[in-house]
């Protein structure tokens, strides 16, 4: 069983930047690819991106990609994703979520197991 807390959200004006962290209990942390997902008022929640294990592949939806990144340390037992030039589409709940099964990254809901409570991210115009 893992518990994964996310934190770091807030208000932020457009084109504006924020890290999200998410921290996982227990002491098999790297052994979870991890996925960054979120959800807008009346949408369905949607991938962002994800990481590998180790932390050496990275994958990303067209519309963050070369705006969010997306790292790891698993000494920490903590996933990072660090939002830069923030637009008001950005805004959602974003979620962490593990998957103990696979390596590689999934960009499905259904793939991942183990989720985290969310953090609200909010971006003005």
């Amino acid at each position: 069983q893992v518990q994964l807390v996310e934190s770091g959200g807030g208000l932020v004006q457009a084109g504006g930047s924020l890290r999200l962290s998410c921290t996982a209990s227990g002491r098999t942390f790297s052994s979870y690819a991890m996925g960054w997902f979120r959800q807008a008022p009346g949408k369905e929640r949607e991938f962002v991106g994800g990481i590998s294990r180790s932390g050496s592949h990275t994958y990303y939806v067209d519309s963050v990609k070369d705006r969010f990144t997306i790292s790891r340390d698993n000494a920490k037992n903590t996933v990072y994703l660090q939002m830069n030039s923030l637009k008001p589409e950005d805004t959602a709940v974003y979620y962490c979520a593990a998957d103990r099964d696979r390596n590689t990254v999934v960009p499905r809901t259904n793939a991942y197991d183990y989720w985290g409570q969310g953090t609200q991210v909010t971006v003005s115009s």
